[in-house]
């Protein structure tokens, strides 16, 4: 079981949120990317540096950081500088987006959104694991470098097993077939870690019926489930007891 950082800003701090997820037996913290969506959501990084430096053991995970919205080096640089404050305990979820809210404000091409990320990815993954670009270098202090995972859905699944470490599949418009349909496709490819993410839990949230949809997804062979917790949620102590 794993949890991310409320998707809105909530009265408790969130390094104090941190420690009490912590403190209930979640096993990551992960924290989403979003920006003029109207609801402010934490900078990925700053959020994760911030709960590095008051949790240990626990993974710290981006899920997911839009790509295309950096320019290759900004984002290696950010990710250089997370691992150094949390080590190997970092995993960078990368993908390229589906909200063009996001794209309109950076001033970003969204219908060019999956070539961008398939164009400066590799640069990406480069630097984060030598520092050293064609024409430049991060000259990086040595550090771990993070695992990748790939947030995707559709033709590029087989891509996620062959070339990542691992998969994140949203949960958040896909009902429990299609997910385990994808799943079987990822693992068919030699897919290893699978993660299903934004399980959004409400004030409206029956947690009978978010215990059972959690052990569906165990059954179908995730290996772990990441739950958003929205203002009101249920406490994140009733919902780590589900499983």
């Amino acid at each position: 079981m794993l949890a991310p950082f409320s998707a809105e800003p909530l009265e408790t701090p969130l390094t104090e949120r941190a420690r009490r997820y912590a403190g209930c037996g979640y096993e990551s913290l992960w924290a989403a990317s979003s920006i003029g969506r109207g609801v402010f959501m934490i900078d990925p990084f700053v959020a994760l540096a911030a709960a590095a430096s008051v949790t240990e053991g626990l993974e710290l995970g981006t899920s997911i950081v839009q790509v295309p919205l950096y320019h290759p080096a900004d984002l290696a640089h950010r990710v250089l500088s997370l691992v150094e404050v949390c080590g190997d305990r970092c995993i960078l979820g990368v993908g390229a987006g589906s909200t063009e809210t996001d794209f309109e404000v950076l001033d970003r091409d969204y219908s060019a959104r999956l070539r961008t990320l398939h164009d400066n990815l590799s640069l990406v993954r480069k630097l984060v694991k030598t520092g050293e670009g064609s024409e430049f270098s991060l000259n990086p202090i040595p550090t771990p470098a993070p695992r990748i995972f790939y947030g995707t859905w559709g033709s590029d699944i087989e891509r996620a097993a062959r070339d990542f470490d691992g998969w994140i599949a949203s949960a958040r418009f896909r009902n429990a077939e299609e997910l385990r349909a994808r799943l079987d496709r990822y693992r068919e490819a030699g897919g290893q870690r699978a993660i299903v993410t934004t399980i959004l839990v409400t004030a409206k949230t029956d947690l009978g019926a978010l215990g059972e949809r959690l052990q569906q997804y165990a059954e179908f062979g995730f290996d772990d489930a990441v739950i958003m917790f929205m203002p009101g949620a249920p406490d994140p102590e009733g919902v780590r007891a589900l499983v």
